[in-house]
């Protein structure tokens, strides 16, 4: 079981102070480096994103505005409008710009749609993204789907849908791959749920983490975008925070019905993507750049299925099978989640992140990112020390 020394447990008090201010999510980077300098954090695998997709940006970034002084007009002068921009993304992905409504970032696509369009009762799956049942309206009544443990939290595609038609929600979620444990539904079932739920009036389906999925050894991108065409009820929310390791420039969107973006920019959401933000998806077109983004993606996701084996040689631990960039882990030990994170933080420079807080899971998680080869390998390493330490 993992302790932590006197001193330990007074940073301990102080970071637990930041995790509650910061509500359900984690304090950034930033306020953990600001308010606890005694640290030195080596590895943050508690956000979640590509890094060797953030040197490919920073690569094209350095030649695109800095070396040719753009840079400037980019901060100094207003961005693009929604529909200006939603044109440009509308070239990418192979979507009427109608039909696609650009947030500052997926949270806010994810707000705007739960406050507008979910209506009477809606269905999430728990484990999950705590946004969606925390953004529900005050009159929405929130359901719970329990996704099980003892079947690595896999969705139980047949009693899901009799679950769906005996509640008789106007709206569900599903996040695909799912947030925290990185469980996936493949594109076929996807397809079989949408067809026999159609009496639904919205099916938000999240794609945050799409980019590490794959159902072949060439790890072809899959999109429920193309779902969309087929199945009107349908709402995609993609954030691109993750597989591009731009968190920082706020940049995501959302794919719905035509007559549902109007309202929303009826609402006023007008200028909500940063200059940054602009450049970013007017990047994303460039075949160019695309091409390079899918060597690193598919190289981010080697390194990554290959940590996630690394992690489950670990006996302390158990790993749960994972089609995103981070995985769930259970402690075996008898360890608490809070001191592990607390101790990995202070003693190893790793941040990671306690499931504490998450609700449908029943024991000790965190949630681990995968990270650059050479970042994983710290992390496995100060993990068998821990336990190591510990039997000591």
């Amino acid at each position: 079981m993992i302790k932590l020394t006197l001193e330990e447990q007074k940073i301990a008090s102080k970071i637990k102070r930041l995790k509650d201010a910061a509500g359900s999510h984690s304090p950034s980077i930033f306020t953990i480096c600001e308010k606890l300098p005694e640290l030195e954090i080596k590895v943050d695998a508690c956000f979640l994103s590509n890094p060797y997709a953030t040197e490919l940006f920073l690569d094209y970034l350095k030649k695109d505005l800095i070396d040719t002084n753009k840079l400037k007009d980019v901060l100094e002068f207003y961005p693009s409008q929604n529909g200006v921009i939603a044109d440009v993304i509308s070239k990418s992905i192979d979507v009427d710009s109608k039909n696609i409504f650009v947030g500052n970032g997926a949270i806010e696509v994810i707000q705007a749609v739960m406050h507008n369009f979910v209506e009477k009762r809606v269905i999430v799956n728990i484990p999950t993204f705590s946004s969606y049942y925390e953004f529900a309206r005050g009159d929405t009544e929130v359901i719970y789907y329990q996704l099980k443990k003892d079947e690595n939290f896999v969705l139980d595609i047949k009693n899901y849908i009799d679950f769906v038609k005996s509640k008789k929600p106007d709206s569900i979620v599903i996040i695909n791959p799912n947030n925290p444990d990185g469980g996936y539904i493949k594109y076929k079932d996807l397809r079989f749920i949408l067809n026999n739920l159609k009496e639904i009036k919205n099916i938000i389906i999240d794609e945050s983490f799409i980019h590490f999925a794959f159902e072949d050894d060439e790890y072809n991108l899959i999109s429920a975008t193309e779902l969309f065409k087929e199945f009107s009820n349908v709402i995609v929310i993609k954030s691109l925070s993750k597989d591009f390791g731009i968190a920082g420039i706020r940049a995501g969107y959302g794919v719905m019905d035509q007559y549902k973006v109007a309202k929303l920019l009826q609402n006023g959401y007008l200028w909500n993507s940063s200059g940054l933000g602009e450049y970013f998806f007017r990047l994303y077109n460039r075949d160019v750049f695309f091409k390079e983004y899918e060597e690193v993606r598919k190289k981010y996701i080697t390194h990554a299925q290959s940590f996630f084996e690394e992690l489950s040689k670990i006996v302390q631990i158990k790993v749960y099978p994972s089609m995103a960039n981070f995985a769930l882990i259970e402690l075996l030990d008898g360890s608490t989640s809070s001191n592990f994170v607390s101790k990995m933080l202070i003693k190893y420079g790793v941040y990671t992140r306690t499931c504490s807080d998450k609700i449908g899971l029943n024991g000790e998680f965190i949630r681990i990112a995968a990270r650059s080869q050479k970042e994983n390998e710290i992390i496995v390493k100060a993990i068998k020390e821990i336990f190591k330490n510990n039997e000591e």
